[in-house]
């Protein structure tokens, strides 16, 4: 962790990632300090970007996207400018929820959702045909046996 924040802005990043939307009040009190500087030190926690954002987790299954896969992407080009460009044709896809540039054999790998088979088919065939790509191999996946949004607070 770096030196900049002290043992109590930890303990309010620990608290927002267990619970984002308790009042500052409750926070101050989960701190202990009082709601004031609670509220400073939550403002400078978000301008300095410790704080990214604040959102809802939500259930994809119950939301109807049954079908989780990963796909590993090789492209045929690793310059910066092709990369770039799979980068910008995979932010304009929404069943693509997570992407992350891999080093080695794999160039990226992406979480992608969707609510049936046929769907995700759909969606393979667009990224076979992206920006550069050589070829897309995918995995789905069976069950999820952790989900740890949360950033360890040692």
């Amino acid at each position: 962790m770096p030196a900049s924040l002290d043992a109590i802005d930890r303990k309010i990043l620990k608290e927002l990632q267990d619970d984002g939307r308790m009042t500052n009040v409750e926070l101050a009190r989960r701190v202990g300090i009082s709601a004031p500087p609670c509220l400073r030190r939550v403002r400078a926690l978000e301008e300095a970007g410790f704080i990214k954002g604040y959102r809802a987790l939500l259930d994809e299954k119950k939301l109807g996207y049954e079908v989780v896969v990963f796909a590993m992407v090789h492209l045929s080009s690793q310059a910066e400018a092709d990369l770039a460009a799979f980068e910008d044709f995979v932010r304009q896809q929404p069943l693509v929820r997570e992407c992350w540039m891999l080093s080695g054999e794999i160039d990226f790998v992406l979480k992608c959702v969707a609510p049936d088979l046929k769907t995700f088919q759909t969606l393979v065939e667009k990224l076979t045909s992206g920006p550069h790509v050589r070829n897309v191999k995918t995995s789905m996946t069976l069950r999820q046996s952790k989900d740890a949004a949360m950033v360890p607070m040692g």
